[in-house]
């Protein structure tokens, strides 16, 4: 059995645990989640992704290897490149990650996969979450930021709609964690962080403002995503742990414009780009 190991790196944090290609389940001893300073420099870094990979791979034959690694973009998946240029993760701009994480754990290139977050967490899903049936899925995460992406029956690609126009900004400006943040502050001038914190609130200021996302949510499901024609919608993502609280007027507005596509809540939530990451390696091999 191929030895495969999914890999999430976020902004903050790497995470990672062996994945079993044939349960399609991640093997729950071997979870491992380390903070990682994406600020910090190269080295340091690098140490830390090594560091935790190292402890998450020690009883495996390394010749039998395969590592699939959820990035966030701006990426070159390819060839394993990092483009990001502001923010997090400045230091290592333009090194070959690939290149580097292969020689420091003694592999070969060929041996790590890179792949978007978003379409690594829908391949999660359709491996061994709550789309496993379905041959065109669309997904959303919903959470920090808004992540789209599309499974045509034999990979998910990154749709990279957060930037879309809507309304008189950008759909991330409405449907991501500040949104709320904004409207809330908006109709009480109190704060909030984020859905968690809404739902102790008054019901009527949280029947409002998650009325209201229904409405933008939905309005975002008919311009844009309805075109791929899926057969499924699955989302993930921190908001999509408020879902019953919008579900109803949400799929009233669908219904309005004809539209009658399923929904599935994430069954693995964080665990999916793990999953997908491994799943996504496991295809790239018998690809090639």
């Amino acid at each position: 059995m191929q030895n495969a190991l999914g890999i999430d790196i976020g902004g903050s944090h790497i995470t990672m645990a062996q994945v079993d290609p044939e349960k399609h389940e991640i093997i729950g001893s071997t979870y491992i989640r380390e903070h990682v300073d994406s600020f910090g420099g190269r080295e340091d870094i690098f140490s830390a992704w090594v560091s935790a990979i190292g402890k998450a791979v020690v009883n495996l034959n390394r010749e039998e290897l395969l590592i699939g690694i959820a990035m966030p973009g701006p990426f070159d998946y390819k060839n394993g490149i990092s483009l990001m240029q502001q923010g997090k993760f400045i230091d290592i701009y333009q090194i070959n990650i690939k290149e580097e994480l292969a020689s420091r754990l003694s592999i070969l290139n060929e041996q790590i996969h890179f792949v978007n977050d978003a379409a690594a967490f829908l391949e999660g899903e359709v491996f061994g979450g709550c789309v496993t049936e379905y041959n065109r899925v669309f997904g959303i995460t919903l959470g920090t930021g808004l992540g789209t992406t599309f499974y045509n029956g034999e990979t998910s690609t990154d749709e990279d709609l957060w930037n879309s126009p809507f309304k008189d900004s950008l759909a991330e400006d409405y449907l991501a964690t500040r949104w709320f943040v904004k409207r809330y502050a908006e109709l009480t001038g109190g704060e909030i962080s984020g859905t968690k914190e809404l739902l102790d609130k008054p019901k009527d200021i949280q029947s409002r403002i998650f009325q209201e996302y229904a409405d933008s949510f939905s309005e975002f499901i008919v311009r844009y995503v309805w075109d791929y024609k899926p057969e499924v919608l699955v989302i993930g993502g921190n908001i999509a742990k408020a879902y019953p609280y919008f579900e109803e007027r949400f799929n009233e507005n669908l219904v309005k414009n004809n539209i009658n596509l399923p929904v599935k809540i994430s069954a693995i939530f964080e665990d999916a780009a793990i999953l997908g990451a491994a799943s996504y390696a496991l295809k790239k091999t018998l690809i090639n």
